[in-house]
């Protein structure tokens, strides 16, 4: 299937980033957005140096670059077009995450990734980037005042925020290993609470992630890092402390 791929932005030049970063950026984002799907062509070389302002070189190494990473193809004489995804071992679906050591091991491979993650967003962040995170953290706030809240929805919105964050750093593999890990590295997905129970767990939740959105905002990436550690570590014992309960709610019953 071809389709015509949205215009590609033009490319700000700084210093901390060399540009075939930046047109991997560039080129990976509608693929991770879903604009362009498996099979869909991008677009040529000659059309993408002029819409990034960029020479044939930094085009070749960004495109090389996304070869390697599985998230292309290039087919001789025709043009390169979004790869179909492979099998991923390391995509961790909601029902293998069957204990409680499961989730807490899930959410410390969480703190090695994103704490590094949000420090490099706040060094690294675009306006439009911001403003993807700031959507997400909209739409999470929003979900605290639903008169039934939908779990799953909540699931899926907390972690559209965890990975706009990683987008922000501008490494598609941040955002790639994140996705692998799934939304069973979600603390939520391993909680059964009745709808108050989880408003008040995403309220306390938004609070600490307005703290990773602002100090993301503000560039400030010692603030961004440790806001996203101190938010880990609360969902670790958050979950720890609500598996002990049902725990123990489980063996009065017996």
């Amino acid at each position: 299937m071809t389709t015509t791929s949205p215009r590609l932005t033009s490319l700000i030049r700084r210093s901390s980033r060399t540009l075939a970063e930046e047109a991997v950026e560039a080129l990976s984002a509608p693929i991770h957005s879903g604009q362009l799907g498996p099979g869909d062509k991008l677009p040529t070389e000659s059309e993408i140096m002029r819409q990034l302002g960029v020479s044939r070189t930094v085009v070749r190494e960004a495109i090389s670059r996304l070869q390697a990473s599985g998230l292309v193809e290039t087919r001789h004489g025709i043009g390169t077009f979004v790869a179909q995804p492979a099998e991923n071992p390391m995509h961790i679906p909601l029902s293998s995450v069957s204990t409680a050591i499961d989730a807490v091991a899930l959410l410390e491979v969480r703190i090695a990734i994103e704490v590094e993650a949000a420090t490099l967003a706040a060094e690294r962040r675009t306006p439009e980037q911001l403003d993807a995170i700031r959507q997400a953290l909209d739409h999470l706030t929003a979900l605290e005042s639903a008169d039934v809240l939908d779990p799953q929805h909540a699931i899926d919105a907390d972690f559209a925020f965890h990975q706009a964050i990683a987008m922000a750093t501008g490494n598609t593999y941040f955002h790639e290993y994140l996705t692998h890990l799934g939304k069973g590295s979600i603390p939520r997905s391993r909680l059964q609470m009745d709808n108050d129970s989880h408003q008040r767990y995403l309220q306390k939740l938004n609070k600490e992630h307005q703290f990773i959105y602002s100090a993301i905002q503000a560039q400030d990436p010692a603030t961004a890092g440790e806001a996203a550690r101190s938010h880990l570590r609360n969902s670790q014992t958050r979950l720890k402390r609500a598996l002990e309960a049902q725990d123990s709610a489980a063996e009065s019953i017996r």
